[in-house]
């Protein structure tokens, strides 16, 4: 069996008196491309920072392909390909010769640093601008590059950081096509604030929340269990005592994404083949009026707010 190529055990990080990362644990397997999402100031740039060797834990361990982040730093930077957000070029330079510096860099020359350089221009498609300054470059031409320096060692581990930002539509699906590509060859580790990115090319969903990890499986979450959503009139506490009664539920939650006037919740159950017929049921016992009942799986978005709104609806 092959070992883990992302290992971290009690991973946490102070900024001075800001804890960032609260005593995260998760394992990431060869050949997946795991999403990591969560809300701007939950933790996601410095877990990277963290895995590709540029910052050390304050407690905790995590080792990359083997080697330790905080101890072997130097090593494992050879395996791993790490595209920051806003990653920076060197302006004056032109993406060809910026290309076959970073090839310098990683440890390739010669005709082996060619063969890199130039799998890398056609990959990304970075030959019309191979000869220009990188300061003349697009956004989204720059985030190329930078995901083709990435690429220039094959790294078994690549790490992007909102890789699709300031995108047009046909490059965030070149993109997209390149990690699905990936996926199986190389780990691939991804961040973006576009729940629907991840859901496209992720075969797995980490959740952070103010640097706590909520669950590193979210797509897991949806299978297993049955869904649904209703629309009824009445006290809530009521409603709520109603749909608690029937077996088999296991959570019920105010839907936010709802703008009508008429309350609407989503209820989670296990799956059953009368369990319409019996939250039906219930609300009539209790002279609850039942507008809507429709099976409603959720999608990740569905899957990410309740997640992150739960903690704070128990803290409340």
């Amino acid at each position: 069996m092959n070992s883990p190529i992302i290992r971290a055990e009690h991973l946490v990080k102070w900024y001075g008196p800001r804890l960032a990362v609260r005593d995260i644990s998760f394992t990431v397997e060869p050949g997946e491309v795991v999403g990591l999402l969560g809300p701007n100031g939950s933790g996601k740039s410095t877990i990277f920072r963290i895995l590709t060797g540029y910052l050390t834990p304050s407690s905790g361990t995590v080792s990359v392909v083997g080697h330790d982040t905080a101890t072997d730093s130097l090593a494992l930077r050879h395996e791993v390909g790490y595209v920051p957000e806003n990653a920076p070029l060197y302006d004056h330079m032109r993406v060809g010769e910026f290309l076959r510096f970073m090839a310098r860099l990683k440890g390739l020359s010669g005709r082996e640093a060619r063969r890199a350089v130039d799998g890398a221009i056609a990959r990304l498609q970075l030959e019309r601008v191979e000869r220009l300054p990188a300061g003349k470059l697009s956004r989204g031409f720059r985030q190329r590059v930078a995901i083709a320096q990435a690429l220039l060692r094959e790294p078994r581990l690549l790490v992007l950081d909102e890789p699709t930002s300031g995108l047009d539509p046909s490059q965030v699906i070149a993109v997209r096509e390149l990690i699905r590509e990936l996926a199986g060859k190389q780990t691939v580790l991804i961040a973006s604030h576009v729940l629907s990115e991840i859901e496209h090319v992720a075969s797995r969903v980490m959740i952070l929340l103010d640097g706590k990890l909520l669950t590193d499986d979210a797509l897991k979450r949806r299978a297993g269990t049955e869904h649904l959503r209703l629309a009824a009139e009445g006290d809530e506490a009521e409603i709520r005592a109603a749909l608690a009664a029937v077996a088999g539920v296991r959570a019920i939650t105010v839907d936010a994404t709802a703008s009508d006037a008429i309350p609407r919740y989503r209820v989670e159950a296990a799956p059953q083949p009368r369990l319409a017929q019996d939250i039906a049921a219930a609300l009539a016992a209790r002279n609850l009026a039942l507008a809507e009942l429709v099976a409603a799986p959720p999608d990740l978005e569905q899957v990410f707010l309740d997640l992150t709104r739960r903690p704070k609806e128990a803290a409340a």
